[in-house]
């Protein structure tokens, strides 16, 4: 039995809609409110996008959502998790140039995250870097005391000067993936709307309940992300009814549907938000950031 609980259908902060319009979903679409610009930042809220099937949209739902919340004002810090280092190159760095990245942050005593920071070409929001060198530490890790609180600790310093930060996690259940999950306050599930990509969804949630019952018991589910949706095809649309069939209300209200322009996005190393900024992708995106904002 899972230990999170039902989110609301309208999340607080978010405005009840004035006639029954059906979202993606099929369920009412409120009205997630602009949000208000801030004094003063931080401290982060830590989110971790995790799946351990690859391929359903989790480093374009960091680049992309970290972008949309830096356009409504806050300070985004992202983090790539994985040794692939797609994050990186979907901001247009070179993960084969970099002298340090995250694994340094993991292994290294004398790095601080600071020295590994990078600005990309978004206003207010920053990047931790990675690339194959991060494949060792889940190794290397293994022999240390407390080795799932690393990444943790490598954030500790840095978190406070941002209002969220979001961990790009590789596709693995491993001790990556339980060292992102204990460093965060919640977690988003992106779930491509294809039957296979369901299957492996009870195993992610058993992961998240151990991690919190064993070491980060104020871990919460954000939310299921459902992506790659195609409203044309009889396929898309009966996924995306069994998703919300089986998990209610802990699925977004947004949808991202399939575009030619996020594959075009990570060519241009620059969030759809600014390479195509009117397009249906980049107004999803900031409707996601509005209904995460609203939680």
């Amino acid at each position: 039995m899972s230990t999170f609980p039902a989110e609301p259908t309208v999340p607080e902060g978010a405005a009840a809609p004035s006639e029954a319009v059906l979202g993606p979903t099929g369920r009412p679409l409120p009205t997630f409110p602009e949000p208000a610009p801030l004094l003063e930042h931080g401290p982060g809220r830590i989110i971790a996008m995790c799946n351990q099937k690859g391929g359903v949209g989790k480093t374009t739902t960091t680049i992309n959502l970290g972008a949309a919340l830096a356009e409504y004002g806050r300070r985004v810090l992202l983090v790539d998790f994985d040794p692939q280092g797609a994050l990186s190159v979907g901001l247009g760095v070179n993960p084969h140039e970099l002298d340090r990245t995250v694994y340094n942050l993991l292994m290294d005593r004398g790095v601080e995250a600071d020295d590994i920071l990078l600005k990309t070409n978004t206003a207010g929001m920053d990047l931790l870097p990675s690339n194959i060198d991060l494949s060792a530490a889940e190794v290397q890790l293994v022999g240390e005391v407390a080795r799932e609180q690393t990444l943790g600790r490598g954030l500790e310093s840095i978190a406070k000067d941002y209002d969220y930060v979001l961990i790009d996690c590789q596709p693995s259940l491993g001790l990556l993936a339980v060292n992102a999950l204990t460093a965060a306050d919640g977690v988003i599930i992106p779930l491509e709307c294809e039957f296979f990509a369901l299957r492996g969804v009870a195993l992610l949630m058993d992961t998240i309940s151990k991690v919190t019952e064993r070491l980060n018991p104020e871990l919460e589910l954000d939310g299921i992300l459902a992506t790659m949706f195609d409203s044309r095809t009889t396929h898309g649309r009966e996924v995306l009814a069994r998703v919300v069939e089986a998990f209610g209300d802990r699925v977004y209200h947004t949808v991202i549907s399939r575009t030619i322009r996020f594959p075009e996005t990570t060519v241009a190393g620059e969030p759809i938000t600014s390479y195509a900024t009117k397009s249906t992708g980049a107004e999803a995106y900031r409707q996601l950031a509005r209904e995460v904002l609203a939680q």
